[in-house]
């Protein structure tokens, strides 16, 4: 899942000392030192000046300057929190402060997270996911509350192949603001980890794998549903709650939603595709046909219903041939629905050229109407892509 992530415009940090105050020798020697920019010096009079006074709001918080400079975030903030513990003096420069190692971090990580995007081997794309990740990790900490660094964390983690990782960012970041974009991926991440569980129990048959799958396909659905009613009427919410629904083996609730949800607006393109792809599961190929021709006619253009109209005629058409051999019947109408199916598949391959299974798909069709010379160039073609 490659992105480019965009960078933050930043105020630049800067303390303020304040002339003509009774300070320490420790204190005096660190602002002299962090003027010159010798944070080492800097730093070692400053943990002397708290060591002698423990009360030392000053000293704390050029302390957490210091770590701030050297990316050592989680110690900025302990430091930080101690001089608030001691007063207030300090909690605007704080604030800021927090502001602008966020903003810095953030990115940082976004400029590591580009350069493995366009990194030309995998060990190289590696390390910068991990130095994003942990710069992302350190904003997270100074300034919690934005939710643009827990989705870029759970961008660079899914890019890592680490979903399972992405979960806790994205479900963080969907608390504090909503977006369609992490209704769609995390619902989508809650689906693939019971999918991976129903293929574990396909191959152990232990009944919990098959259990905890139902768990994260109803964690999907519930998801999914809270984000159709925050954005009604977008595409990919709606589609991967149809699809959620029929892993959870929830199809009636997912056809009477969806078919309240045309009853209230019959124009909506996306209600009428996602109710097709439930009946098509159903094999109700006629009431299928009968949505995906209504979002095609909606959105001549729409190639997903295009191609799924094509799937319901030749689904259609092979229970039709399937039926009558298995009571050893000759019936030649399954070609109608075949026939059917042509135009929309050779539409939506003209949008879409580079599909393999698509073009074997064709050849088959081709193959049962007798197309001898169409149906070697369509295989041959799904050759060509593979």
């Amino acid at each position: 899942m490659k992105r480019v992530l965009i960078i933050l415009s930043i105020v630049s940090m800067g303390l303020g000392f304040s002339a003509f105050q009774c300070a320490s020798a420790e204190l005096t020697g660190a602002k002299l030192y962090i003027n010159q920019k010798q944070y080492d010096k800097a730093k070692e009079s400053l943990l002397k000046e708290v060591e002698k006074n423990p009360m030392s709001d000053e000293g704390y918080y050029l302390l957490g300057f210091l770590y701030g400079e050297e990316g050592s975030i989680l110690k900025m903030l302990e430091m930080y929190d101690k001089s608030l513990s001691i007063s207030k003096k300090y909690a605007q420069g704080i604030s800021d402060s927090k502001k602008y190692y966020w903003a810095t971090g953030f990115n940082k990580g976004v400029s590591y997270f580009n350069s493995a995007t366009k990194a030309s081997t995998p060990d190289s794309q590696l390390v910068f996911f991990d130095k994003a990740v942990r710069l992302f990790d350190g904003a997270i900490a100074a300034q919690p509350d934005s939710a643009a660094t827990y989705v870029n964390l759970a961008y660079a983690y899914l890019n890592m192949q680490k979903p399972d990782s992405a979960i806790a960012p994205l479900e963080t970041s969907l608390k504090k603001e909503k977006t369609p974009d992490v209704y769609t991926m995390l619902g989508e991440l809650y689906m693939n980890k019971g999918n991976k569980l129903m293929v574990d129990y396909k191959k152990s048959q232990n009944v919990s794998d098959s259990t905890n799958a139902t768990i994260w396909f109803n964690k999907s659905v519930t998801l999914l549903e809270e984000g159709r009613k925050n954005f009604p009427d977008d595409s990919e919410i709606l589609l991967r709650l149809s699809n959620a629904y029929i892993a959870a083996d929830k199809l009636d609730v997912a056809m009477d939603a969806f078919k309240a949800g045309i009853e209230k607006d019959p124009e909506n393109k996306y209600y009428r595709y996602n109710y097709g792809v439930l009946l098509l599961n159903a094999k109700d190929f006629a009431g299928a046909e009968t949505q995906f021709a209504k979002a095609v006619s909606l959105d001549p253009e729409y190639t997903n219903a295009i191609y799924n109209l094509a799937v319901t005629y030749v689904r259609w058409g092979t229970q039709v041939r399937e039926a009558a051999e298995a009571e050893g019947k000759e019936d030649e109408s399954y070609k109608e629905k075949f026939e059917l199916a042509l135009p929309h598949m050779e539409k939506y391959l003209e949008a879409n050229p580079k599909e393999p299974a698509v073009w074997e798909l064709l050849g088959k069709i081709y193959a049962n109407l007798g197309k001898a010379d169409k149906s070697r160039d369509a295989f041959q073609k799904a050759d060509q892509y593979r």
